[in-house]
């Protein structure tokens, strides 16, 4: 897809008011697509996109809980009324959660985690992926991290709501190819944003949202005859 046709194109961003999530939205609308950005919190939504906007691009913030079906379906259907399309998927919001051994982990801590980083990912595809079907096709990019792919002592949970999130990302890129939507995750390492404060680590060294940024720009914009199916971003130095 070159970058002139994504001036046509429809994209939702989960958690997009900050960090890894603002990042894309900003790097996406300025590539000329449509950008809704959606949370829980939406004063700093609608803050993020008016930095868009003051920036030439089009943005549009809407309220959603990722973890909670109906509020996904009501997103879903606001879409589908206000753009009769969406052509790019980017699932971004994350849930970190408490460090500490999974044996002392809170019940309620393991509950918000899975469903905000594994369920919700469900739901928007689930709610979505239908629209995008009848639209003739899109991008679904799920923003897993390198935690998905090795063991991180004292974040067991977490790790295991990534892990579960890269499976999904595999076995629905393999259901949805045949419908000309192409399933990408990304596995970024240590990133400097409000998220996670990697105590001990150095931000200078660590990667930054725009990196993210980048990769998920260029997934979107590759030629229709590939894409890739997983990316693991590190940053050059370790922090």
């Amino acid at each position: 897809m070159s970058t002139q046709e994504l001036l046509q194109k429809t994209a939702l961003i989960t958690g997009g008011g900050s960090g890894i999530g603002a990042a894309v939205a900003h790097r996406l609308a300025g590539l000329g697509a449509s950008v809704i950005i959606c949370g829980r919190k939406l004063d700093r939504l609608r803050e993020t996109a008016e930095k868009i906007r003051g920036s030439g691009g089009q943005c549009e913030a809407l309220a959603c809980d990722v973890a909670d079906w109906n509020s996904v379906a009501a997103l879903a259907a606001r879409i589908q009324q206000t753009f009769g399309r969406l052509d790019i998927l980017v699932n971004n919001a994350g849930a970190g959660g408490p460090s500490g051994p999974l044996h002392s982990l809170p019940i309620d801590a393991w509950e918000t985690i899975l469903n905000t980083n594994l369920r919700g990912v469900f739901y928007t595809i689930r709610a979505l992926a239908p629209m995008m079907i009848a639209g003739g096709g899109g991008h679904i990019i799920n923003i897993s991290s390198l935690a998905g792919k090795n063991a991180v002592p004292h974040r067991a949970a977490y790790s295991a709501s990534k892990w579960g999130l890269n499976g999904l990302s595999y076995t629905a890129a393999e259901e949805l190819r045949e419908h000309n939507i192409r399933v990408s995750v990304i596995c970024p390492g240590s990133t400097h944003t409000d998220f996670s404060p990697h105590t001990g680590r150095s931000a200078e060294k660590m990667l930054q949202p725009e990196d993210v940024a980048h990769v998920a720009a260029m997934l979107v914009t590759q030629a229709p005859q590939s894409f890739a199916s997983e990316i693991l971003l590190r940053p050059t130095q370790k922090p």
